[in-house]
């Protein structure tokens, strides 16, 4: 482990991933945040904010911050209210330990990140993490109503409310919602809930690749059926040979409803499957099993069991949704004569693929070179998720700029004049 709790629950960082700080404070009541913030503004210090440390390889040009604020021991449930299917929780609480509570009450929070027994939700929140039932949980944003926020300055804010239907006014959510923390603290969250599926299952249809325009084409005749998936994600074989002994493309196509229905469009995609596709159907506690080895397979900064000589890196690339079939064979005309491992996986319904790499730091960094020019042909956007910091600083984590920037720094200028929190971590060097 790379984060480590010793005496007193004092943190202590390694250098690889940079957003590190001469100090640790771990506060644990939102008056401790105010101060700290405070003070740190007064004198003119630089802090990083983080939950955990999962994301330290996700953004960020700065190897070492006067503080870091790890929001680790600020956890626990604030409010639930089970009748209206909202819960408020400090920021520090594991995905992992907020479902395990809200499973008592057959409720759950829509949202499956990676690694959810390490990563937080007030970090999920901030970088605004989704997994691949995005398609029909949506990401981070589309679950959070109301939060409470610490400025720079001390001061407290609340976006939002801690009910449904809050319509009223501009949805200042959406402003600390993916700002990776450069804006302000987030001390409180308030998120609506789902009831727990009465059934789920997942359906895994793999195909040899000279094969994959039928699996295209079944996947455009699925979309435009009223069959409703949870996940569309497609698998490339390398990938799928580490998740399923299975050397081939290999589409995801998980179900959760009532059996009856969940079971009627396990018969439909049967009947409708490519005939080339070879099909299984996992049930209910097999496919829990398999999305908990799914969670786990993008690098995480807490973890340091790569060999030395060897990088770990991540990159996302939001696309239209169909164009997920043309970066996966990307990678597939990229691994030819590659020293790099390239895992990569994509969901058919939202446009968001990830490919890990894993290999010599000279192939890792030309494959990611090679992947951003063949993006920009298509009009997509890439993103480093996870790299080490020396890299970081050959390689913007970010895409190009977008034409309405200069919003993002007339935003950081009033929320964070002194540019105390998490300085650099943004797109543009924010």
């Amino acid at each position: 482990m790379e984060l480590n709790e010793v005496g007193g629950g004092q943190l202590v960082l390694s250098e690889k991933y940079g957003n590190t700080g001469l100090s640790v404070v771990t506060p644990k009541s939102e008056e401790e945040i105010e101060q700290i913030l405070r003070t740190a503004n007064e004198e003119g210090k630089k802090i990083s904010v983080m939950g955990r440390g999962t994301k330290r390889g996700y953004g960020g040009v700065k190897q070492e911050y006067d503080l870091v604020l790890s929001l680790a021991n600020y956890k626990g449930i604030i409010e639930h209210i089970v009748g209206d299917m909202t819960v408020t929780v400090r920021p520090g609480t594991t995905i992992a330990g907020l479902q395990e509570y809200l499973k008592k009450y057959g409720q759950m929070v829509s949202i499956d990140p990676s690694w959810p027994e390490e990563a937080t939700i007030g970090g999920v929140i901030a970088a605004n993490e989704s997994g691949p039932k995005r398609l029909k949980y949506g990401a981070a944003r589309d679950l959070v109503i109301g939060l409470r926020v610490v400025y720079a300055d001390g001061s407290v804010i609340r976006t939002g409310g801690k009910v449904v239907k809050n319509v009223a006014g501009y949805d200042m959510n959406k402003l600390f919602i993916g700002s990776m923390g450069t804006l302000g603290v987030i001390s409180e969250i308030t998120m609506k809930l789902r009831p727990l599926p009465k059934f789920e299952s997942l359906v895994l249809l793999s195909i040899d690749e000279d094969r994959l325009e039928e699996l295209k084409a079944f996947t455009v005749k699925l979309q435009d059926s009223m069959i409703e998936p949870v996940s569309l994600e497609l698998v490339n074989p390398s990938l799928s040979k580490k998740l399923l002994d299975r050397e081939e493309y290999t589409l995801l196509i998980a179900f959760e409803d009532v059996e009856k229905a969940v079971r009627y469009q396990e018969e439909w995609v049967a009947a409708n499957k490519p005939d080339a596709a070879i099909l299984s159907n996992l049930s209910s506690d097999e496919s829990r099993e398999f999305w908990k080895g799914f969670s786990v397979i993008q690098p995480n900064a807490l973890k340091e069991n790569e060999p030395a000589d060897h990088v770990l890196a991540t990159v996302k690339i939001s696309s239209k949704n169909m164009q997920v079939f043309d970066i996966l064979e990307e990678v597939r005309r990229l691994k030819q004569g590659n020293k790099a491992e390239l895992d990569a996986h994509g969901g058919l319904g939202h446009g968001l693929s990830f490919i890990i790499l894993k290999g010599p730091e000279e192939s890792v960094t030309s494959t990611i070179a090679s992947l951003r020019v063949f993006v920009r042909t298509k009009q997509g956007f890439t993103t480093i998720k996870h790299l080490p910091f020396e890299l970081r600083k050959k390689i913007d984590t970010w895409h190009d700029n977008p034409s309405y920037f200069f919003l993002f720094e007339g935003i950081k200028r009033k929320a964070d004049p002194k540019n105390t929190l998490n300085y650099k971590r943004f797109i543009g060097g924010i």
